[in-house]
């Protein structure tokens, strides 16, 4: 596996046991300690009651890691690793065992109004997927003192995911303004290529990687980001609109031509390779129009029977 240099964590390395094991050995200090106080001397009472104190702190040393969770180890404020190991454990009693997850999580960014490169302004929302990368960052380089709630039964690993998510929320909205101001929203008035609309592959891409340079400090990796939701900012989307369907009218126009000349030209060389009728220069351009008409119109063309000569 490729390792990142800028990573902060490190697997704990201390001393670490099964927690089955320990329990096995806790009942047999148990057993002890009670023996030595059922002798009714004061030296093993003394001795017996040390062991049941000693006994009880040993109780904190116990944690369960599941799978894509971890807990990080502090021990009076210093650092000393990170648990990945999935299982049930016993460690140094002292260790402050805080529990990240390393879960992917969701993140629906509502529409937001941005200027895109043309200076339309247009709506235009996020939805990204994310989890925890480096622990030791998530850890001790987001601050979670704004991400407190008022519940008393809130722990302190979901303040500590809430202060990740509102940073992660914070840091999308900033990148996506960013990224939208260097597109437009269609080709219409730059004619550049990638466009908000249609490059959607290039933006997103672009819209990961810019993510992943602002949440590199808080340890976060983006798995995925898309744009949801895009379009015109009211105050200007019946106009766009207009604009949109005049395009459309007029590249349908140009197939309606350019599919009209063709079947024009076919008639007149079949009329000429099969000798059908003989037309002068004027004939032709009275048959090319009226042809033209008949297939370029929007309405069903009404036919008036000519029941006089070629020539009337």
């Amino acid at each position: 596996m490729k390792t990142d240099s800028t990573l902060k964590e490190k697997p704990y390395s201390g001393a670490k046991t099964s927690g089955f094991l320990m329990i096995f050995l806790q009942i047999i200090i148990l057993a002890a300690a009670i023996f030595a106080i059922a002798t009714q001397q004061i030296p093993m009472i003394v001795a017996g009651v040390v062991v049941l104190i000693v006994n009880l702190i040993l109780i904190a040393g116990y944690m369960q890691v599941e799978p894509n969770d971890t807990r990080v180890l502090i021990f009076f404020g210093k650092y000393a690793g990170t648990v990945k190991e999935n299982g049930f454990f016993w460690v140094n009693p002292f260790f402050v065992k805080s529990k990240l997850t390393q879960r992917a999580r969701n993140l629906d960014v509502e529409p937001i109004k941005v200027n895109d490169k043309a200076g339309n302004p247009v709506m235009i929302g996020l939805v990204l997927v994310w989890r925890v990368k480096d622990t030791y960052k998530a850890m001790f380089d987001v601050d979670t003192t704004s991400s407190k709630s008022g519940a008393a039964t809130v722990s302190l690993q979901q303040i500590r995911m809430n202060a990740l998510q509102n940073f992660v929320a914070i840091q999308s909205d900033s990148a996506l303004r960013n990224i939208a101001g260097e597109y437009a929203y269609d080709n219409n008035e730059t004619g550049d290529e990638i466009t908000l609309r249609s490059g959607s592959e290039e933006v997103a891409d672009k819209l990961e990687n810019e993510l992943n340079k602002r949440l590199d400090i808080a340890g976060i990796e983006v798995v995925e980001a898309r744009i949801n939701y895009l379009a015109y900012a009211p105050e200007i989307a019946a106009v766009m609109l207009r604009r949109q369907q005049a395009a459309a009218i007029i590249s349908a126009r140009e197939k309606i031509v350019e599919g009209a000349v063709s079947m024009v030209r076919m008639a007149l060389d079949k009329l000429r390779e099969e000798a059908i009728v003989e037309l002068d220069e004027d004939k032709k351009a009275a048959m090319v129009s009226n042809l033209l008409v008949v297939l370029c119109s929007d309405e069903q063309a009404q036919p008036i029977v000519n029941t006089g000569t070629l020539h009337q």
